[in-house]
């Protein structure tokens, strides 16, 4: 579908659902329209006036005459209206950003009255105008990226004053998007969904189209070397250049799991190289002290984290488990006996890194995913080969982790851990474990302002432990311990919110390269960023949510 029939498909969304401002100092009727190609950054143009018809006729003429000198036929289109004006001046609104999380600032800005030289809150956000970056965690103005993508509206035109008193008007809008095949879209005009379509609550068929898109994603940044491209600052198309090699196998992992799913050819491939890779390149044998081979993941900075192993266990288990290979069951081994290595035999506890030339400790303790990681991984390994060894050295890293309260990390590999442990070892203490690690945490997953996806990841594999103890009568008195109503209604509340963090085409539209990152999942907080890991978790979260809903969730 092209330009001009979205436009006359678009034309009566907008004109049911266009509210006016009365009796306001600011225009009645104001509307931004936004053309994408899908290829570059979306151009708009916006006009304001009295009337909706007149608004309208005159937009679009505006809309036609870019069009034309833009020579685009087909893409996307968005069309906007202001549904509120708030007058102030910049000391106001500065203090105003000071007290907003940054990309957080969920409005747009004009600099007159009139309306005439105003920004959309997503081209504010696009373009980085309101981010600062490093250590700065509030919205704050950033006049160099205001000012160039003023002039690449405006052109000369653009006056930008930014002085303490200066009149600044902030605005509310909702919106239309009318994608390639000719649907319209109604856009959320307020709260934290503000700019992406509205949708009705989340089934099967709708998941599953999440999973498709953000694995087919994942499966994209795959290179033939079988290496990722690591990920993308869109704002400016700009690469992350830095790598992580654990990163690397727990998003192999994210889309083997996918794949189970779709079967989708082009990621089965894509999974193959990068299997190839890590197991081929990445991957160390060592000689241990008592004559065992062992293996490890090596990274960046010569190092070889606890971490790294464990997510390659769960990856090749989950490999064998789908393509039904046995190829990788000695090396399965090799990474288990690395693990245990790694782990105190009086105490359970894990060491976290080791240097990669010698073995040696490098860190004892770096962060409290790997724990649950580490043993998560051992757990998914004895479920397929039933060695006592593993689920021994579990047993005794449990032992460490109820001992040190580790279950006040809320962490959401040690709740993929316990759900495992628990499928064989069916013992009140991991149970209660299980049920501490999310208890205290419901209120945190329904009011949380960032999307963090480790959080439905933590509820689902809770989810599944908790199905499994309803049906253990003499279990019963644990879930006294967990507000049973709250916690679904925590689990569905963060897959929905997750929804804000997906690049909708009409979010995607407004970065410079929408191509490379439409259908993939970003970190707002951290300028949109799409990295593999952050795809992943996200992915992941809604593998398991998928399950959920099949068997009966709401």
């Amino acid at each position: 579908m092209n330009f001009s029939e979205q436009i006359i498909r678009s034309r009566g969304v907008v004109a049911e659902h266009c509210t006016q401002l009365a009796n306001s100092p600011y225009p009645a009727v104001t509307l931004f329209f936004s053309v994408c190609d899908r290829e570059e950054r979306a151009n708009v143009v916006h006009v304001s006036g009295e009337t909706f018809d007149r608004v309208w006729n005159q937009g679009i003429v505006k809309l036609r005459s870019l069009l034309d000198k833009r020579k685009l036929k087909e893409g996307w289109l968005r069309v906007d209206w202001v549904t509120h004006v708030e007058g102030l001046n910049w000391d106001d609104l500065n203090k105003r950003l000071q007290e907003t999380k940054r990309n957080y600032f969920r409005y747009g800005i004009a600099f007159d009255n009139a309306l005439k030289q105003a920004f959309l809150e997503q081209e504010l956000n696009a373009n980085a105008m309101l981010y600062m970056g490093g250590d700065v965690e509030n919205a704050q103005l950033n006049e160099k990226n205001f000012a160039k993508y003023a002039t690449n509206r405006y052109g000369k035109k653009a006056v930008l004053d930014f002085s303490p008193q200066t009149p600044v008007y902030v605005f509310s809008t909702q919106g239309v998007f009318c994608d390639t095949l000719g649907a319209c879209h109604l856009l959320a005009g307020s709260g934290l969904d503000v700019g992406r379509r509205m949708l009705p609550p989340l089934d099967t068929k709708q998941v599953s189209r999440l999973v498709e898109t953000s694995s087919s994603y994942l499966a994209g940044q795959v290179k033939k070397t079988g290496e990722f491209f690591y990920g993308w600052h869109p704002c400016f198309d700009r690469k992350i250049r830095t790598y992580n090699t654990l990163r690397h196998v727990s998003s192999t992992y994210a889309m083997i799991e996918a794949w189970e799913l779709t079967g989708d050819k082009t990621l089965k491939a894509a999974i193959d190289r990068s299997v190839s890779y890590f197991t081929q390149t990445l991957i160390k044998t060592y000689t241990l002290s008592g004559g065992q081979t062992a293996a490890y993941l090596t990274d960046t900075g010569d190092e070889i984290k606890l971490g790294g192993n464990a997510v390659c266990l769960l990856a090749l288990v989950k490999y064998c488990e789908v393509t039904g290979t046995r190829d990788y069951v000695p090396l399965l081994e090799q990474l288990a006996l690395g693990i245990v290595h790694m782990q105190d035999a009086a105490t359970g506890r894990f060491d976290h890194v080791l240097n990669a030339n010698d073995l040696s400790v490098k860190e004892s303790f770096r962060i409290i995913y790997y724990d649950g990681e580490a043993a998560f991984g051992l757990m998914r390994l004895y479920g397929r080969t039933q060695d006592p060894r593993w689920l021994a050295a579990v047993e005794k890293a449990f032992e460490y982790f109820i001992a040190n309260k580790h279950w006040k990390a809320h962490d959401h590999w040690l709740s993929y851990c316990v759900n495992e442990l628990t499928r064989y070892k069916p013992e009140e203490k991991y149970f209660r474990f299980g049920i501490q690690n999310v208890s205290g945490y419901l209120d945190f997953v329904l009011e949380r302002i960032t999307t963090y996806p480790t959080l439905l990841e933590l509820m689902m594999a809770a989810e599944q432990m908790l199905s499994r103890l309803k049906d253990m009568p003499d279990m019963q008195p644990l879930l006294q311990n967990l507000d049973s109503e709250k916690f679904y209604r925590a689990l569905d509340y963060r897959a929905h919110y997750l929804l804000n963090g997906y690049f909708w085409p009409e979010m995607a539209m407004y970065f410079k390269n929408p191509a490379r990152i439409v259908g993939s999942f970003f970190i707002r907080h951290h300028s949109f960023r799409v990295r593999i890991d952050d795809v992943e978790h996200y992915l992941s979260g809604f593998v398991a949510y998928r399950k959920y809903l099949l068997r009966g969730g709401s």
